[in-house]
């Protein structure tokens, strides 16, 4: 990397929000100066929850900024939606410590895209440099391992040519084939599967509830407040703890702003349920949701029915839930593949986590070809 010059910051409030943002483009809020700069000043990244931000700087002989990467050292493998646990009980059982390590990631968010962020006027080879820096500060703090996780397709074929290795995942995505509404949308899908949504939608609505997606500074402090006890009580339920403050919300109102979309359920007066978006260029990302109380299809019309009336809506490209989730497929999202790439320092381990990929992905791929054959679209032809 002759010319280049590699640094740590600690707070990515040390570094110049144009630079950054000059890196990471304005197509995934996610990786955006405003977003992590709202995790970390909101006190959700911290020692207690054991997210320390160690982000990755490259920048020329001139002293310019001209690539970086969110990064972390972490002490556990928790809030990452990529599981190592196993890799990592192995290596210690054969006396090894895979904690701390270094995660090169979105805090929290299961959400792909670049993670290896490069000014476009970078000369070629920027975003190999940035791995092969990644790489170094791993062996200059004799770590384990580095793992880019949600990254593009893009940032892992270039990470795989520099001896990193590659894994697959599945999430389900909607895609816009170019719908004037939410009813020529149902028009794509068989006829017995529009019929289950139909039934849906209308059982949701029909429950005494009003619907409503708010955005930026039109989501009011009490809403927020009422957002954090659904999304407390969600994570409680599923997971155990709540990594997100309550001010983290504050702050993505007020330096994301119309990129924030809410999507309300409120019976009266009173909200009852939320779900949580971020727009991208082309993109609506679903994000958290919670409730308090029962209501026949909630979870389905404000997290997936109503994402896709606004993305039909403001002309988005497709809709990305988030993980996990088989019974998204009937409901017209499709299995996608998400990328992540790991540089694994101990030899020995290395081979064992090739081993275990090579399977892996085979198993990946079969699941998606599996999945796909559930589609609930019309097969015309």
């Amino acid at each position: 990397m002759t010319g280049w010059t590699v640094s740590l910051h600690d707070r990515i409030g040390s570094l110049s929000a144009s630079e950054w943002d000059a890196c990471a483009g304005d197509g995934n809020p996610f990786v955006s100066h405003a977003f992590l700069s709202a995790i970390e000043d909101s006190g959700s990244t911290t020692p207690e929850t054991g997210w320390l931000p160690q982000h990755v700087v490259l920048r020329d002989e001139a002293g310019h900024l001209v690539a970086t990467a969110p990064t972390y050292l972490k002490a556990h493998s928790y809030g990452e939606y990529v599981f190592d646990q196993g890799w990592a009980r192995a290596f210690e059982q054969a006396g090894g410590d895979y904690y701390p390590k270094l995660q090169t990631a979105v805090p929290f968010s299961p959400v792909p895209g670049p993670r290896l962020l490069v000014r476009p006027d970078a000369p070629d080879g920027t975003k190999a440099a940035l791995g092969q820096a990644l790489a170094q500060v791993c062996g200059e703090l004799a770590l384990s391992s580095v793992h880019v996780t949600f990254c593009s397709s893009e940032d892992a074929s270039v990470l795989t040519e520099g001896g990193w290795l590659p894994r697959l995942g599945l999430q389900y995505h909607w895609h816009n084939h170019g719908y004037g509404s939410f009813e020529d949308f149902l028009g794509a899908l068989a006829s017995r599967k529009r019929k289950v949504l139909r039934r849906e939608r209308r059982d949701a609505n029909a429950c005494g509830l009003t619907f409503r997606a708010v955005r930026g500074a039109e989501i009011t402090e009490s809403l927020w407040d009422a957002f954090f006890v659904f999304y407390q009580a969600t994570v409680d339920r599923k997971w155990g703890s709540a990594y997100l403050t309550r001010l983290f919300f504050s702050l993505l109102s007020e330096r994301l702003g119309d990129r924030v979309v809410l999507m309300v359920a409120e019976q009266g007066n009173k909200p009852v349920a939320g779900a949580l978006n971020l727009m991208g260029a082309d993109t609506l990302y679903g994000r958290n949701w919670g409730c308090v109380g029962e209501w026949p299809f909630l979870h389905f019309e404000l997290c997936y029915y109503r994402a896709i009336d606004f993305a039909i809506e403001h002309g988005l490209a497709r809709v990305e839930a988030g993980a996990q989730g088989e019974h998204k497929i009937q409901r017209g999202y499709l299995p996608a593949l998400t990328h992540s790439a790991h540089w694994i320092a101990h030899p020995a381990l290395k081979r064992a986590v090739t081993h275990f990929l090579v399977a892996e992905r085979q198993g990946v791929l079969a699941e998606k070809a599996a999945l796909t054959e559930l589609s609930p679209y019309r097969q015309d032809g």
